[in-house]
């Protein structure tokens, strides 16, 4: 019962008050999700309709997987703007067939997060589960090409994440975490990010986070920008995906 109240952790946590100085660019990049996520949702229509088609044909279960994440979202109170932690659902193209065992993948960032886990040759040097049982055929191509995380557009929309941010991660890998790993809810959780473009996978967990907090430090509407470009060839070299 305490395991699962921990990864149940769901407690609205408030981080790192900032001043009026971040405020101009939290309204354009706002603005810039709200823009580009709108415009390719209805340019990628096609393919988002052609992908749901393919995973209904190829198991039974649901086109999209839904889980809980935790995220950042600022807060006013007075003059002053925080970060607050806390859950929201995450959407994905589902990979994996239907009601698949969370222990395999929650054993596994037990390790990565404890430094225990290890980037084995097989894996191409990447920090990440290989032929995981679970995936499906069209699992595995949709995570190749990272089509998988396209459905992320609408948390975007909702206000849950940014096109641009660190990695949204699960409860059970937050209760894991030491009080300076939370300097990375410091930022809306982003689809792709430094981290996503510089070092996915192939990075140990004090790495990510270090990678994850310097964005922060340095984040501006041009370092985005950067970021959104860099995303275009990590995704067709197919870096850290499986």
């Amino acid at each position: 019962m305490a395991q699962q109240q921990i990864w149940q952790w769901s407690t609205r946590t408030t981080l790192l008050a900032s001043g009026s100085e971040k405020v101009f660019y939290d309204v354009l990049k706002r603005s810039m999700d709200i823009l580009l996520a709108t415009a390719l949702i209805i340019l990628l229509l096609p393919l988002l309709l052609l992908i749901a088609l393919l995973i209904k044909l190829d198991s039974p279960g649901p086109v999209i997987f839904t889980q809980e994440r935790v995220g950042a979202k600022r807060q006013r109170f007075g003059n002053y703007r925080f970060w607050v932690v806390q859950n929201f659902t995450f959407y994905k193209f589902r990979s994996m067939v239907r009601d698949a065992d969370p222990s395999l993948h929650e054993a596994y960032v037990k390790e990565f997060v404890e430094g225990r886990a290890q980037a084995s040759p097989e894996s191409g040097g990447k920090f990440k589960l290989i032929n995981d049982p679970r995936v499906t055929r069209v699992g595995r191509l949709l995570r190749e090409f990272s089509l998988d995380e396209l459905p992320q557009l609408f948390n975007v929309l909702k206000g849950d994440m940014s096109l641009v941010g660190p990695r949204p991660v699960p409860p059970y890998e937050v209760a894991g975490y030491q009080a300076r790993h939370h300097n990375r809810f410091a930022a809306p959780p982003g689809i792709t990010g430094w981290w996503q473009v510089k070092g996915r996978c192939r990075v140990s967990f004090e790495e990510m986070i270090r990678m994850d907090v310097d964005y922060i430090r340095n984040a501006s509407l041009w370092l985005d920008l950067k970021i959104l470009f860099l995303t275009i060839p990590a995704v067709l070299s197919r870096k850290g995906a499986e």
